[in-house]
């Protein structure tokens, strides 16, 4: 497991003995620092537009993308209220054409607080590569 950011303190305090923590600035340094062959990415409250293609390519065959962020419409219930950090209407459908995506949503949540997001679920591959159950803590479901 791998675990990037520009700040590793908050990523340092929480990775176990399995995660490898680098410090990459993604809006900085050359994308091709992020790496491939990941099984799965995840990107919460983030957006910068010239990564998206490096977030793709980093992916593994059967690696699965899970991205959610603001969108427009954002800018009345708070920050960020900058449009170069909102996302267009279905804006992460067009960034990923590449990757097969599982389930996609855009509009108006009110938890943890009231925002306009997008979300997106997305695969490297066709669906047959994802497997039947996955435990998230570590072990297979399917397993007694």
């Amino acid at each position: 497991m791998r675990a990037v950011d520009r700040d590793t303190t908050a990523l340092l305090a929480l990775a176990g003995p399995r995660c490898e923590v680098r410090r990459i600035d993604l809006e900085t340094d050359d994308g091709r620092q992020l790496g491939d062959d990941y099984d799965g990415i995840i990107v919460t409250n983030y957006l910068h537009r010239p990564l998206l293609p490096a977030i793709a390519r980093a992916l593994a065959p059967g690696g699965v993308l899970i991205y959610e962020t603001f969108a427009r419409g954002n800018e009345r219930f708070g920050r960020p209220r900058n449009p170069d950090f909102l996302l267009r209407p279905g804006e992460l459908l067009e960034a990923f054409t590449t990757l097969t995506v599982v389930a996609f949503e855009q509009g108006e949540v009110s938890v943890p607080r009231p925002a306009v997001i997008q979300r997106l679920a997305a695969v490297l591959g066709p669906m047959g590569l994802l497997p039947d159950a996955v435990d998230l803590r570590g072990s297979d479901r399917t397993q007694p």
